[in-house]
């Protein structure tokens, strides 16, 4: 073959650089199951009412937790691989600007909301 690589088999002729995984049907299936129930448990914890919501809430926040890292392991392929260490660090420095941002966000509404001016409030009209 013209332009093959000597070092790669010849039933694989694909480099897909950057030593990225393939991906498998088995892998994706795995990881949609994963998903959907991870997805289920919480709605009929809420729609059943079977728990309280003071247990219902932290149970979903946990399960969504749970439900990201699924995604980012089975879709988006984030493991341990020393190649995707640029990956890793990009995902990191993102997940850091979204917590300032979303941090920063609540601590000036709460500031804005403790700081208000009682004659600014809007007067409820009964009616």
């Amino acid at each position: 073959m013209h332009g093959a690589n000597p070092s790669m088999p010849a039933s694989h002729g694909d480099d897909h650089g950057g030593g990225a995984s393939h991906a498998s049907v088995r892998g994706y299936v795995v990881g949609f199951i994963l998903s959907v129930v991870l997805t289920a448990i919480p709605f009929a914890l809420v729609m059943s009412g079977a728990v309280p919501a003071s247990t219902a809430v932290p149970a979903a926040l946990a399960l969504g937790a749970v439900q990201m890292v699924v995604h980012l392991v089975y879709f988006l392929h984030m493991d341990r691989a020393s190649t995707r260490t640029w990956n890793m660090a990009a995902f990191v420095f993102t997940v850091i600007v979204l917590v300032i941002l979303v941090a920063g966000s609540l601590w000036v509404m709460h500031n804005l909301d403790v700081n208000m001016m009682p004659g600014m409030m809007p007067r409820l009209i009964s009616g």
